[in-house]
């Protein structure tokens, strides 16, 4: 008898042995297939057999998990996938400002960026990846807080990604919290990070600063590297403000005083508003010190205004107190949060646009409170305001058009913008206050369709010059829009409010809710009005959002 004869009695033995009571043992009558000793393959990415790949002569090294293997054909490919629309075809021109290049990519998906020109990338195996997303945060700290808008602080900080050769990068912007995520390939793990924005000052010298250096890192020819881009960034921090306070405190007096001569001032009623608004900013500074929220901020700010106009309506001094409450305002209207607030919600960050909005209407309640509890008391005194003041404003062009320059100058100097662009936002602001006029005073159009035409230019002649300067548009576009905040409409229905006539005041305050809205929108409109229209350093299409009509 053979050794193999002499083993399988043993093995019909084991298997019929009754006493083996496992439910793995093998029943009766099944034969199991003898196997050449080799271990068994329990792993569900196992090949199963009959299926047969092809072999190639030599290994291939991995590739990205985002890259298409090498037995993929287009030519092959199903068309069941295809959207029934086709794909559309996205168009990036190199000659392009940065920031249309960068919106582009962003809206594209992940799979279909091009690759990234390794711009700044100084060693062969470039700067480490923690470093770049940290720079990149920072800078779009720095933006976020000087107001710029969210889609634009994503831009920024995809460009400073790809210049560093970090192509699969997705940044993410909130209200207070940036975030940016990298991932290499599915099988690499991604590195994250965050930063919280905790403060926000209004520079738009330290904004168009930023920008400069986005501006230099995107560029092929200027080769910046990751140590000079953080001395760059540390001087920006560190960079003192253009305007003293004293300067702020003339230029917030000037702004209410040419806003007064707007709505038919005269002298006095310039020199009673400056007074209102720079007692007010000083009362403001004060309360900044001492910690308070902006909201008492704003509060105090608005009352000296009103107790000058309610003054001169006790004395009995035939001046516009209207005016004079009018003026203080101007000064006060959070113009910048509004605009800001309402790009975000046009360009989908709905949540950003919504917190925005909120931080607005609260800046606008604290106005409201100090106005009121001024206005509630010289009603009850018997002081003599009128409403329907507001029915009669003298038509004098040439004066109010120097007075809505004034206005737009004092606003650039407030909003600390270099000194190179403050003629260029005096004329814009000009040019927006001429063409309200015409429209609405000489052409007898609605001062809601006249303040977004007007809006429009603004926002139309604000993203021409930052083209052509490659800068940020806030700083040719914000101060411009002032001679167009209803700081008049806001007046009067608060003086409605205060003398019992809360119909008479919810209208006027929806009307001035309407003309921000209008604002916003104009300014907006007119910037996308630049993208299609205007091919002047523009890639021409741009790729947007899908929308799904409701399936």
């Amino acid at each position: 008898m053979t050794e193999a004869e002499d083993r399988k009695p043993r093995s019909d033995e084991a298997r019929y042995d009754p006493e083996i009571t496992s439910e793995f043992a093998i029943p009766a009558g099944l034969d199991v297939p003898k196997t050449a000793g080799e271990p068994e393959t329990t792993s569900e990415f196992a090949l199963p057999e009959g299926l047969e790949t092809p072999h190639t002569p030599g290994a291939e090294p991995e590739g990205s998990a985002f890259s298409p293997p090498s037995t993929y054909g287009a030519k092959d490919s199903l068309t069941a996938f295809t959207p029934a629309t086709g794909v559309p075809l996205v168009s990036l021109v190199k000659d392009a400002p940065w920031q249309d290049r960068m919106r582009t990519m962003l809206r594209m998906p992940v799979a279909e960026r091009p690759a990234p020109e390794l711009v700044q990338r100084t060693e062969e195996e470039g700067p480490a990846v923690p470093r770049v997303l940290d720079l990149t945060l920072r800078i779009g700290e720095l933006l976020l807080a000087g107001g710029e808008g969210a889609e634009d602080v994503e831009t920024a900080m995809f460009a400073v990604c790809r210049s560093y050769g970090l192509d699969r990068c997705e940044p993410n912007v909130t209200f207070t919290l940036l975030s940016i995520s990298h991932q290499p390939s599915l099988v690499e793990d991604p590195v994250t990070a965050s930063r919280t924005v905790r403060r926000r000052g209004t520079d738009y010298t330290r904004l168009a600063a930023v920008f400069r250096l986005v501006d230099d890192l995107t560029d092929p020819e200027t080769h910046v590297s990751l140590e000079e881009a953080y001395r760059r960034l540390a001087e920006i921090r560190r960079n003192r403000h253009p305007y003293p306070g004293w300067a702020l405190t003339l230029a917030s007096g000037l702004l209410a005083g040419a806003a007064s001569v707007l709505v038919g001032g005269d002298l006095i009623v310039f020199v009673a508003a400056a007074m209102g608004a720079m007692l007010g900013d000083r009362l403001a500074w004060l309360c900044a010190g001492r910690g308070l929220p902006e909201f008492y901020q704003f509060t105090v700010a608005a009352m000296p205004p009103a107790a000058v106009g309610v003054a001169f309506a006790l004395a009995h001094v035939d001046v516009k107190a209207s005016a004079v409450v009018t003026g203080g305002l101007f000064a006060l209207l959070p113009g910048r949060a509004l605009v800001a607030g309402v790009q975000d919600g046009l360009t989908g960050f709905y949540i950003t646009a919504s917190a925005r909005l909120l931080e607005v209407l609260y800046f606008f309640v604290g106005i409201v409170a100090g106005v009121l509890v001024v206005l509630y008391f010289g009603v009850k005194v018997g002081g003599k305001l009128n409403p329907d003041a507001a029915l009669v404003i003298n038509e004098r062009p040439l004066i109010q058009i120097a007075a809505s320059m004034l206005l737009s100058l004092t606003f650039a100097v407030l909003l600390q913008q270099e000194r190179s662009t403050v003629l260029w936002v005096t004329l814009n602001g000009g040019v927006a206050w001429t063409v309200y006029g015409a429209m609405h005073y000489v052409a007898d159009i609605s001062p809601v369709a006249s303040t977004a035409v007007a809006a429009g230019l603004v926002g139309l002649f604000g993203q021409l010059l930052s083209r052509y300067r490659f800068a940020s548009a806030l700083p040719y576009t914000t101060a411009a829009i002032g001679p167009l905040l209803p700081g008049s409409a806001t007046y009067f229905g608060l003086l409605n409010m205060a003398q019992n006539e809360v119909n008479k005041g919810l209208v006027s305050l929806a009307n001035a809710a309407s003309l921000a809205m209008a604002i916003a929108i104009g300014v907006n409109l007119g910037s996308e009005v630049f993208r299609l229209f205007l091919r002047v350093g523009s890639p021409g299409k741009r790729k947007s959002a899908k929308r799904t009509r409701g399936f």
